[in-house]
């Protein structure tokens, strides 16, 4: 790289966030508008402060100045901001830090071919999750299986719902050996979004709505996605054990189709005694992770 190369660049990061924040209002970010403002964008002391970052640096990264950034700091920055995925590689590129794409893109639409491969594998319950669990689409199957009591379906985040449902309306049997798994398979995703608003924000509402999820993820636990056979109580269909399979999505990073099969003959048989859920149309959804539950 050339000096002037070099020199080129801060100027360009400095206008580039300029122009990325004069676009950003406090209503987006949930912030009241305020008195005297003399911009409808985010102030730099704004940024900062929902960044999670030193207002002196931000600053200075804003003024051009030849000051460092890590990654970490870039995602929180280009978050705040709302930089879709050209963006933020150009925000890397002018910072001088190698890019990683983002591994959830804002916002997840399931096209109608990911929704017809869910519904051919009924009568087996099938899923999309992303990897902080939010519910992508499902197919009838699963929505049975996951019914509510008062016939209502579940919430799109399975970790919040689990955490956040009375025990006696909790649908797996083995609770205590399920979730801390679910936990520390969470957290193993979570370090490749570190600093990201919406996971930041996930963590911490979950943690203050339930003490049993920030017990678990203090414990700082880690495991892989994979294979588990988990036992579900249904009220109308008893036990049914189930072992889970995790496909890959094509075009999603991180998101994953779970398809769960019967381990045994009597939970195929109570598999089959759940009625259909009472609905209308397609469960896919547009769902973007960032204001997900």
């Amino acid at each position: 790289m050339t000096s002037m190369t070099a020199q080129r660049r801060r100027p360009e990061l400095a206008a580039f966030l300029r122009s990325r924040r004069a676009r950003v209002t406090p209503a987006d970010v949930g912030m009241p508008p305020g008195f005297r403002r003399r911009t409808p964008g985010l102030r730099r002391e704004e940024v900062a402060q929902l960044a999670g970052v030193g207002v002196t640096w931000y600053t200075w990264l804003e003024q051009g100045r030849p000051i460092n950034a890590s990654a970490q700091v870039l995602n929180a920055v280009a978050g705040t901001l709302r930089l879709d995925q050209a963006e933020r590689e150009h925000l890397y590129q002018l910072a001088e830090v190698p890019f990683a794409p983002d591994p959830v893109p804002h916002p997840v639409k399931i096209g109608e071919e990911l929704q017809a491969v869910l519904d051919a594998m009924d009568p087996l319950p099938a899923v999309i999750y992303n990897s902080r669990y939010d519910i992508l689409a499902t197919n009838r199957a699963y929505r049975g299986l996951f019914r509510m009591p008062d016939g209502r379906h579940r919430g799109r985040n399975v970790l919040w719902t689990l955490f956040t449902t009375p025990l006696p309306g909790c649908p797996l049997v083995f609770r205590d050996d399920e979730l801390p798994l679910m936990v520390a398979t969470l957290r193993g995703a979570y370090g490749r979004h570190l600093c990201v608003p919406a996971w930041e924000s996930f963590i911490r509402r979950l943690s203050d709505a339930s003490p049993e999820f920030a017990r678990m993820w203090a414990s700082g636990d880690v495991v892989p996605p994979g294979p588990r056979v988990k036992t579900f109580r249904h009220e109308a269909a008893g036990e049914i054990r189930m072992s889970s399979v995790s496909l890959a999505v094509n075009g999603i990073p991180e998101a994953r189709i779970v398809v769960y099969t019967p381990s045994d003959e009597e939970s195929r048989e109570n598999l089959a005694k759940i009625p259909p859920p009472e609905e209308a149309g397609s469960e896919a959804v547009t769902a973007n992770p960032a204001v997900l539950l």
